[in-house]
């Protein structure tokens, strides 16, 4: 399939930039998080503890908070209603753990105020999960069935939802993060000192996904350049 452009021609160029991007993002999320992770809070309060009065006091009693295991795995589940915890965050007493936590208390309160970018979102989900898994072998049946152009059209528009979703997720994580910056500087569990370096731990954090939109639409318009210069 070389002659198709899949070796290593000019287009390659894009998939090299977005790996490069997305490395050094995963990279400057997690030397952040440990940075801060090593100053503990003022308050010596755990992200679970954070959680649990950032959701009270938000009328989210009802949301369960569990700890889950790896590092940074923390996330909202909005199916079940419960905010899930990773071990580098739930029993840590450190800023960034309760940055981390209050981001996830965030998507919990989108959620009850039905935050449209969220919604649509959702609603994308089951289009994304088929365009994740179908695009790419759609793409490679139409190559070899001669350049299939109708089948290889299909895999780039399945494969342009998947692009989509994760630029409509932007909106979602800054908007979370931004929602946990302002609960945090009320002063109730972090001081006035400890509020910046939340705010680079999850800026950073938010940077992984401007890189994955990044990568993908990169790849997104490799597949463009390959299979339009073919069909030129």
């Amino acid at each position: 399939m070389y002659g198709y452009g899949y070796g290593f021609g000019p287009s390659y160029l894009l998939i090299i930039i977005g790996l490069v991007i997305s490395l050094w993002a995963s990279w400057y999320v997690n030397h952040n998080f440990k940075k801060y992770d090593q100053f503990t809070s003022h308050h010596g309060i755990s992200g679970a503890d954070a959680a649990r009065f950032i959701l009270d006091n938000a009328g989210l009693q009802n949301i369960q908070i569990n700890k889950v295991s790896g590092n940074l795995t923390d996330n909202y589940n909005p199916g079940n209603k419960t905010l899930n915890l990773s071990e580098s965050t739930y029993d840590s007493t450190s800023v960034a753990a309760i940055g981390v936590a209050a981001h996830e208390c965030g998507h919990a309160i989108q959620d009850q105020t039905s935050y449209v970018p969220m919604r649509v979102r959702a609603a994308l989900v089951p289009a994304v999960n088929l365009g994740s898994n179908a695009s790419i072998p759609l793409i490679i049946v139409g190559a070899l069935l001669g350049m299939n152009h109708t089948l290889i059209t299909i895999g780039i528009w399945l494969f342009a939802l998947v692009v989509l979703f994760q630029v409509v997720t932007l909106p979602v994580e800054f908007n979370a993060s931004g929602r946990a910056i302002k609960i945090l500087s009320s002063g109730e569990m972090l001081d006035s000192d400890e509020v910046p370096m939340v705010k680079k731990v999850l800026f950073s954090a938010a940077l992984t996904y401007v890189a994955a939109a990044i990568s993908t639409a990169l790849q997104l318009l490799r597949l463009i350049i390959i299979f339009g210069d073919n069909r030129n």
